[in-house]
């Protein structure tokens, strides 16, 4: 930062769009430095703020000052700084809780109101003058003090700030502001030392000595480990402390997010297509920033490539970043990178505990672990000089973020390169229309690989064209004859099956016989899925179920008829078919514990599981030799979304589940069982034709204006009450259409569509509409987005109803 840190530029962690400029205190003047968070004064509040740099602010009139600093070091480097302005402005999302989303959860500070009963207030409790909401939060607050912010879920109403105060007034209840958060720190833990060993000889001599010996030839050793191996030592280490024979002292240590220990590897020799790939990605080392688009088929060795990559970037002193797009795969991709390159790993995702994420964010920060292997958050890893950002399966629609701050980590993986001069590689066995267009418009550089590892071939695909058993009964209706047949002689010869069906559950669709009505979920409108594992009806959007005995809402038979399937369904038919056979599932029902994903692929590997049912977590970058057949057990299901990326997804998944097939000696076979055998995505999936799919989708791309050849911007608008809803949606619209006729600029270069009830028109209660913004120009179109917003307060125009912005729209449902 600059010498003169008096007035530093502050990010508030709170959806505000501008940053503010506050005064350093002397005394916290050496503290100061980018990326370390402060406490500061915001209005009534004090709250978390993230220090950018000097404020060029030069009006110095009433500015507050900041309150401390939080962080004895930056919490991410400076370079990233113009990252984060660079994705707050075309995300048009708050800085601040951009910064919020990239760091660690539960490390920041906020102030919160805290209320309790009073003395008068338990005096009037069911008093006749109170009205049984104002009971019902006296009687909540006598259990017990409560923050004013939980109030309303734990008694499930929604409870007016007017009401609270008008309770405080009249000295039923009192309030104070208290500071809260920063649940997440440092883990520490005692280790012991070796000071002496003069002990007496007396008659615990040779216990004390084999305690001595233990910390001696360890240097230090954990408290815990040592008690583990010395058993009775609690009573011997006390009076070894007190003698001072040892020392005992607080450390800090990492929480271990990994599982079992890795045997290392050795990098093996390279296919030619191999090595020409791997030679010009290490010779764009330190060349400017380059976009390379790595076109290999299922099973060339793209992973091999990242590797022998990132090892020369290594050697160099660079740092290499690794995305993949489902934590099922991190687990595979950070095995072989941990095999080769041993404990200078990080893993960054999700499925990691606030304490573990942590300690692997910290890890970075201190350039213990140049690379670092997660899941779509993962972009914001604070690593510095970074040779190679590698995007694996870089089509993939996990890789957009679909709540609160909805980005695209393939996107901000190209913009980093950018700013941090490195190496971009984008890589998949089916590109996405867009990063190939990018190709053709020179933006990106293509590579190939083109034939599989050991020159094993593509597997044989068979088309079934399911409507040629609409007749059948049971489950020949969706297990075929060929995909029964080809599943026995599999497993006949020892070898293992996939079978993928986009679907969880037992049955999607169950209907009332008497009346003919769907089960519905309450909360949404969507029909309620059967879970026969669990017993229930539930509700994939909001989580609602109920029990598999209800009846029906309408007129309350209880004849309800299961149609459609999902995974447990087929897991039954497969069970009963073949009941001999090892049988296992991989979905989201199935992986939700931690550990769950690791202990089905170990089991996978080992062979331990004959046939394996999954949803698409199954379909993408898995490697096992020994799955020779993949059956699918319907094409079709992606074909049907309201969406004009509909048919690219079909093609992806198809090709990808389709590549887990024969990867090792053995060839491969796969049966694609689909009801529409004509359509172009399916039949190139069926010939493993990405180019023909290509031409052929962005000429219809190319007609209809959609993206790659325009930009899209979506408004989401939401609220609990359908009418207020409504009304504000409506309002938008007309603010949209006056703001077109305002500039002639907008009039000619932005489309406005909308606006219009969701497809799914209701989800957890709310009430669904938007309104889609469609532009040839990214700067007008984002240009006439921050009018919209800003200049109309539209953020803050209807507290009843959510107004969200969605730039680069993947789903439209």
């Amino acid at each position: 930062m600059a010498t003169d840190r008096s007035y530093i530029e502050i990010a508030i962690a709170l959806p505000v769009h501008q940053t503010f400029t506050y005064g350093v205190p002397e005394h916290l003047l050496p503290l100061v430095s980018e990326g370390k968070r402060v406490l500061v004064p915001f209005g009534q509040h004090r709250v978390t703020g993230y220090i950018l740099g000097t404020s060029e602010n030069q009006t110095r009139k009433e500015i507050k000052h900041i309150l401390d600093v939080l962080d004895e070091e930056p919490l991410f480097p400076s370079p990233m700084i113009p990252f984060f302005k660079w994705i707050s402005d075309y995300y048009i999302h708050p800085i601040g809780e951009v910064i919020k989303a990239a760091l660690p959860g539960g490390i920041n500070l906020y102030d919160a109101v805290s209320l309790a009963i009073t003395q008068q207030g338990e005096r009037m409790m069911n008093e006749k003058t109170l009205s049984p909401v104002e009971n019902q939060i006296l009687a909540l607050l006598k259990s017990g003090r409560c923050m004013a912010k939980n109030l309303c879920k734990k008694l499930d109403r929604d409870i007016p700030k007017s009401l609270l105060h008008t309770l405080e007034v009249k000295g039923l209840i009192s309030s104070r502001r208290e500071l809260k958060g920063r649940a997440t720190k440092s883990c520490k833990e005692e280790y012991v030392s070796f000071i002496r060993s003069d002990i007496p000889m007396d008659r615990f001599f040779a216990r004390r000595k084999n305690i001595l010996d233990v910390i001696e030839s360890e240097v230090e050793i954990s408290l815990k480990n040592l008690k583990n191996r010395v058993t009775g030592s609690i009573g011997l280490i006390k009076y070894l402390k007190k003698e001072a024979y040892i020392n005992i002292f607080e450390k800090e240590v990492y929480r271990d997010p990994f599982g079992e220990p890795i045997k290392s590897d050795h990098a093996p020799f390279l296919t030619t297509d191999q090595t020409r790939v791997t030679s010009t990605l290490v010779s764009s080392l330190g060349q400017g920033f380059h976009t390379f688009l790595l076109a290999g088929v299922t099973g060339s060795g793209k992973t091999e490539v990242y590797m022998q990559a990132a090892a020369e970037a290594m050697n160099q002193g660079y740092s290499v970043l690794v995305l993949v797009p489902e934590i099922a795969l991190i687990s595979q991709m950070e095995r072989r990178f941990r095999a080769r390159f041993g404990e200078c790993v990080a893993v960054l995702h999700s499925r990691l505990s606030a304490g573990e994420r942590y300690d692997q964010w910290i890890r970075i920060l201190q350039k213990k672990a140049p690379i670092v292997i997660g899941a779509r958050s993962a972009i914001f890893a604070p690593l510095e000089h970074i040779g190679f950002i590698i995007v694996d399966e870089e089509h993939d629609t996990s890789y957009k973020q679909e709540s609160k701050f909805r980005y695209n980590a393939r996107d901000l993986a190209v913009v980093r390169g950018k700013f941090e001069h490195g190496q971009v590689v984008l890589g998949s066995a089916t590109p996405s229309v867009q990063s190939y267009y990018n190709v053709k418009e020179k933006k990106f550089i293509e590579l190939n690989l083109k034939k599989r590892v050991n020159k094993q071939p593509l597997p044989e695909i068979t088309v079934v064209d399911l409507r040629k058993n609409r007749d059948k009964r049971g489950s020949q209706r969706f297990i075929t004859k060929p995909l029964y047949e080809a599943m026995k002689e599999t497993l006949d010869r020892g070898e293992q099956v996939l079978l993928f069906l986009n679907r969880r559950g037992f049955a999607g669709f169950p209907i009332c016989a008497e009346c003919g009505e769907a089960l519905k979920c309450k909360n949404c409108d969507i029909s309620l899925t059967l879970h026969r594992k669990a017993n229930a009806y539930k509700c994939h959007f909001c989580g609602y179920s109920r029990p598999s005995v209800s009846s029906c809402t309408i007129c309350g038979s209880t004849k309800i008829t299961l149609l459609g399937l999902g995974t447990e369904k087929i897991e039954a038919a497969v069970k009963s078919l073949f009941p001999s056979a090892r049988v296992d599932r991989m979905d989201h029902d199935t992986t939700t514990r931690k550990g769950s994903i690791l202990r089905i692929l170990k089991r996978l590997r080992n062979q331990d599981i004959d046939i394996l049912i999954g949803t698409q977590m199954i379909a993408k970058g898995h490697d096992f030799p020994n799955i020779t057949l993949v059956g699918i057990v319907c094409a079709d299901l992606s074909l049907n979304f309201p969406d004009f990326r509909a048919g690219e997804r079909t093609f992806q998944l198809l090709s990808q589940v389709a590549g887990r097939a024969g990867r090792g000696t053995a060839p491969g076979k796969v049966i694609m069982q689909t009801y529409n055998p004509d359509h172009f995505s399916i039949r190139s999936a069926k010939d493993q034709d990405f180019k023909t799919f290509y031409n052929k989708e962005i000429t219809d791309r190319k007609t209809l204006y959609y993206p790659p050849f325009s930009r899209l911007i979506q408004l989401k608008i939401s609220g609990k009450d359908k009418e207020k809803t409504r009304l504000f949606s409506e309002e938008i619209g007309h603010l949209c259409a006056t703001l077109r006729k305002t500039e002639k600029s907008f009039a000619k270069s932005v489309e406005v569509l909308g606006p219009i009830e969701a497809p799914i028109f209701r989800i957890a209660k709310h009430y669904r509409w938007q309104i889609l913004l469609k532009g040839l120009n990214v700067r007008t179109l984002h240009r006439y987005v921050r009018r919209l917003l800003f200049e109309n307060t539209l953020q803050s125009r209807n507290r009843d109803v959510r107004l969200g912005i969605d730039v680069d729209p993947f789903f439209m449902l």
